[in-house]
């Protein structure tokens, strides 16, 4: 089995008490659910905004520089991902259409070294 990283992608503005309906939260909980009883869920953890990160940054003297915002100015973030053990890309990408669906956003799939 490989672990693949299945990641939603959301716009800097995402709000989910505005974009989140309820059949949006039962089709994700669904998911969860079927992810669960496959046995492939590994970990699964939902993000605060992008705008509420930290970024650190190591100087060439040693020191960190640490400042409030996302390390890269875009206008998408990672809003949430699953972490899945799975058989090979072909599973992961069969998760990852479902997970597009049921979140309703764009989805990344990349596999751990």
């Amino acid at each position: 089995m490989t672990e693949y990283l299945v990641a939603i992608h959301h716009p800097d503005d995402y709000d989910p008490a505005v974009a989140e309906d309820e059949a949006m939260s039962r089709g994700i909980d669904a998911l969860n659910d079927e992810m669960v009883a496959a046995g492939v869920r590994v970990f699964v953890g939902g993000l605060h905004p992008a705008r509420n990160a930290m970024s650190l940054r190591a100087q060439p003297d040693g020191q960190v520089l640490i400042a409030g915002g996302p390390y890269l100015q875009t206008s998408e973030h990672v809003g949430g991902f699953w972490v899945l053990d799975v058989a090979d890309l072909d599973a992961a990408l069969a998760w990852g259409r479902k997970a597009a669906v049921a979140c309703r956003a764009p989805v990344e799939v990349r596999q751990f070294h």
